[in-house]
């Protein structure tokens, strides 16, 4: 499988401008952020967390903003030495700080039991547990996706989610505390992706399932919660236009007016995570007058997002 047919992706990611309109309770004024960052630096405690599919993208840029703001943070990813790069680059960034790495497929439950197992091992407790990991495959038309591809996504994108919302679930309600927070993604709101539909489908599928958890936690010792990031730049954008420069640079227009780096959204992320006590929340990054904001301003403000990326 080429690199461009299997892309790890852990944001919500397309190209479609009409995903990146979704009504959402957040603030839409990068003052207002500021200062619910600031007033939250107050309150924050030390917390324990699992990230799945945190080598790299936006899952790596949460386990960074996590121990920024003084939390120990659990990487996983599938290969062992992506990983160990992880594990490595953050302990040198931080290096006072607990950061550990496990290795494992979130398609295996086994393996997510185990990373569960290790996580309590090194923590003794797990405050938060988010279900990141997840796989976009090829952008082309559903008939052209081989058979194993397209298991590959369901697997990935819903089994992982479901295996690692149970797990987490029992250890929580066992422990008596934590929260669990599932990523949506293109699609979670049920509109269409050419290019993107099996992908898209699994993310629907999180989304009704994380309602339906939602509704079973109420009154549990235990939050549920989803993320949507908005439209997140990280290889995935970049490796989707390889070999594709025209359609790259009209694209790439669209871009530097909706999308963010990972840099700007993981520590939003987080903030909201680390301050939410509420069972259903849904952080949401995007919203109406966030995205008219930008494209009335667009004309009179310069924004290259990628002025330290190329696609050949």
């Amino acid at each position: 499988m080429g690199k461009r047919e299997k892309i790890e992706s852990y944001s919500t990611l397309s190209a479609s401008i009409d995903d990146m309109i979704v009504t959402v309770n957040s603030p839409s004024l990068d003052q207002k952020q500021c200062s619910f960052n600031l007033n939250l630096m107050e309150s924050y405690t030390m917390k324990t967390v699992v990230i799945t599919g945190s080598t790299r993208g936006i899952g790596f840029g949460m386990a960074d903003a996590f121990l920024a703001r003084g939390c120990a943070v659990m990487i996983n990813g599938r290969l062992e030495q992506g990983v160990e790069r992880a594990v490595e680059a953050l302990r040198r960034r931080y290096p006072d700080h607990a950061v550990y790495g496990f290795s494992g497929d979130v398609r295996d439950s086994n393996r997510v039991e185990a990373l569960w197992r290790q996580a309590e091992i090194s923590f003794e407790k797990i405050d938060i547990w988010i279900n990141n990991a997840g796989i976009s495959g090829p952008q082309m038309k559903t008939w052209e996706i081989s058979q194993a591809q397209a298991k590959e996504i369901v697997e990935t994108d819903l089994l992982g989610v479901i295996y690692g919302s149970q797990i987490a679930m029992k250890g929580m309600m066992k422990q008596g505390f934590g929260s669990i927070y599932n990523m949506e993604g293109a699609g979670s709101d049920g509109r269409m992706h050419d290019g993107l539909i099996i992908y898209g489908m699994t993310k629907y599928g999180v989304s009704y399932f994380t309602k339906g958890l939602i509704s079973e936690a109420a009154g549990s010792p235990v939050i549920v919660g989803s993320i949507r990031p908005g439209m997140v730049i990280t290889d995935f954008i970049l490796e989707q236009f390889e070999g594709r420069p025209e359609a790259w640079e009209r694209a790439k227009r669209i871009f530097n007016i909706i999308a963010d780096r990972v840099e700007t959204v993981a520590p939003w992320i987080v903030d909201r995570i680390l301050a939410n006590e509420k069972n259903g929340t849904r952080i949401s990054r995007s919203s109406r007058s966030r995205l008219f904001f930008r494209f009335i301003t667009a004309p009179f403000r310069r924004r290259d997002l990628f002025e330290d990326e190329s696609v050949s």
